[in-house]
């Protein structure tokens, strides 16, 4: 008989894939729910950008926490508690009346749902799952989480427009409802459960038991005392604000203040998320084979000359963008796979999740401040070019950060007692 050879760590990695699209497809409802609700119930946009504004925030906050409650009540149950809280949250958004319930509904349960199916998890499963390929899995993983958002935006407003925004919504639950039957019987919470090793692991039996992960806070404590963390953080923020802050946030209005049509500038994020899938995957790979400071650099680096340049891409019209879409999707989230290694290098793989989602965090700190200073600038000014410099300005200070600190301060070292040991770099 022919042994099927196929390791479950794959299966996991596909079903965490899938997870991570759907709720991104689920953070990005409030997004063309905005004008219908305005319409309907006459509630202004600073309140229901109130109610987005929680979101964002438990979506960057919840990510530690997610990681240390994963590892006591099991990644399995966690997921389907949050993706069930997903599912009942938005199919009542279809009843709700009153703004209270708006910020109660989208604001704290689809963020904290989201929360816990954000970038730790697939830091988490691409560390308990994989010792060979582990790159490769934090992108495709983190592309998906990226790309989902970006692909169902166009999608949703179209179907808001051909049948309601309560058609929509509806659309969105049935999809969590799919996402929970395929956790709860496809999931598991770690290789051993099933009798396994991590994909690639050869050499368990001579390794030294792994110490417990360390709680939020105090992985939080442990890390602002490291200089390894402020630049991994710090960079992340940068990140977080040339991206889903800045780009994610305003490059639709900003291609109308250029004569480029709505529905035009939706298709190019859409653009942006198929392409998103190559690059962040593609960086997964080459984390794998090459120095990840030297990929962050070029990736900041790159990005930044992008930024600095796009006022005059926006000037030149819709052809323009057309590259401008492609290039920057390649770029939009290829700076995790890299950032993960460099954080389970130096902290340790246990702990790569919870303080991975400090760093993570800091990414939706800096996605808010670009979203509400880039406005800022755009009402002051007129346009937002100083806003694209800016953001320009400091990616390619980011990436120049790995060629000068970062060389001192990333590198495996020995961890205090009660973290395990970092594991080598590559």
């Amino acid at each position: 008989m022919t042994r099927f050879k196929l390791h479950y760590a794959w299966i996991i990695a596909i079903v965490t894939f899938f997870i991570l699209l759907v709720t991104a497809g689920i953070r990005a409802v409030p997004g063309v729910l905005m004008v219908p609700l305005e319409s309907e119930f006459g509630w202004n946009r600073a309140a229901i950008s109130g109610a987005v504004a929680i979101n964002i925030a438990l979506f960057g906050l919840i990510g530690p926490f997610a990681a240390s409650v994963m590892d006591r009540f099991g990644m399995r149950r966690v997921i389907l508690a949050a993706v069930a809280l997903l599912a009942i949250s938005v199919a009542l958004t279809t009843m709700m009346r009153s703004q209270w319930q708006l910020t109660l509904l989208w604001g704290i349960c689809v963020g904290t749902g989201t929360g816990v199916t954000s970038m730790v998890l697939a830091a988490i499963v691409a560390t308990r799952w994989f010792d060979a390929r582990r790159g490769l899995v934090t992108g495709m993983l983190s592309a998906a989480n990226a790309t989902g958002q970006l692909i169902f935006l166009p999608m949703l407003a179209r179907l808001i427009d051909a049948r309601g925004w309560r058609t929509a919504a509806l659309a969105v639950t049935a999809a969590a409802v799919v996402v929970f039957v395929v956790v709860l019987v496809f999931m598991r919470d770690r290789p051993e459960d099933l009798g396994l090793k991590r994909y690639g692991e050869t050499t368990r039996a001579l390794s030294p038991p792994s110490a417990p992960p360390m709680a939020p806070l105090a992985a939080l404590r442990f890390a602002v005392r490291s200089r390894a963390f402020w630049v991994l953080a710090g960079t992340f923020f940068v990140c977080g604000a040339s991206t889903n802050g800045l780009i994610g946030t305003h490059l639709i209005a900003a291609c109308h203040d250029y004569g480029i049509p709505q529905v035009r500038s939706a298709e190019l994020l859409a653009v942006m998320g198929i392409f998103d899938i190559l690059g962040t995957t593609a960086s997964g790979w080459l984390t794998d084979r090459y120095s990840s400071r030297y990929l962050l650099f070029g990736y900041y680096t790159l990005r930044g000359a992008s930024l600095l340049y796009l006022p005059f891409t926006l000037a030149s019209g819709a052809h323009g963008l057309g590259w401008f879409a492609i290039f920057y999707g390649l770029d939009w989230v290829a700076t995790v796979p890299p950032t993960v290694r460099l954080t389970g290098d130096t902290f340790g793989r246990e702990n790569t999740g919870v303080i991975y989602g400090w760093i993570g965090a800091s990414h939706q700190l800096g996605a808010s401040l670009a979203a509400f200073g880039a406005g800022a600038i755009r009402t002051s000014l007129g346009d937002y070019q100083l806003a694209f410099w800016i953001a320009g300005g400091l990616c390619v200070l980011a990436g120049a950060s790995f060629l000068t600190i970062g060389r001192v301060v990333l590198k495996p070292r020995a961890v205090p007692v009660g973290l395990q040991t970092a594991e080598l770099a590559r």
